[in-house]
């Protein structure tokens, strides 16, 4: 028997029981649920206009991307948004990524737009927060 410290360490069985008092656990479904909520419900208003007229967001070179009126393109964004939140939901490793993906475009958008730099600065600080949605779902999902 050997009194030498191995020289890699071994690795650590994996706890399957969530503990609901870990801050970590706590961190991660806070973020979750946010990311769930917000885009199915800025998703829905890409149809309903209630909180704001979206296609001013909408730049002209996004706009002549996309086929139709500004109008169909944001309902366009609503779809993609609505699913962005429902993945979140159920595969957050994945849908937190996507997310992040989206707030780069939209970021991106409100830049080419100009004007809106304060909006796309708070965007950045979604973007950063569902990128650790993302790092905390591999941790605790």
């Amino acid at each position: 028997m050997s009194t030498h410290a191995h020289p890699h360490p071994q690795p650590r069985a994996l706890s399957t029981t969530i503990d609901v008092r870990d801050p970590v656990v706590q961190s991660f479904w806070l973020l979750r649920i946010g990311f769930t909520v917000a885009p199915i419900l800025f998703g829905l208003d890409k149809f309903a206009s209630v909180m704001t007229d979206w296609t001013k967001y909408l730049a002209s070179e996004y706009n002549d991307l996309i086929p139709g009126t500004a109008s169909q393109a944001m309902h366009m964004v609503g779809v993609v948004e609505i699913a962005a939140g429902l993945l979140v939901a159920v595969r957050p490793r994945i849908g937190a990524y996507v997310v992040a993906a989206w707030l780069a475009g939209i970021i991106l958008d409100l830049l080419l737009l100009g004007g809106y730099a304060d909006i796309a600065l708070r965007d950045f600080g979604l973007m950063l927060g569902a990128l650790t949605l993302g790092r905390l779902a591999t941790a605790v999902s």
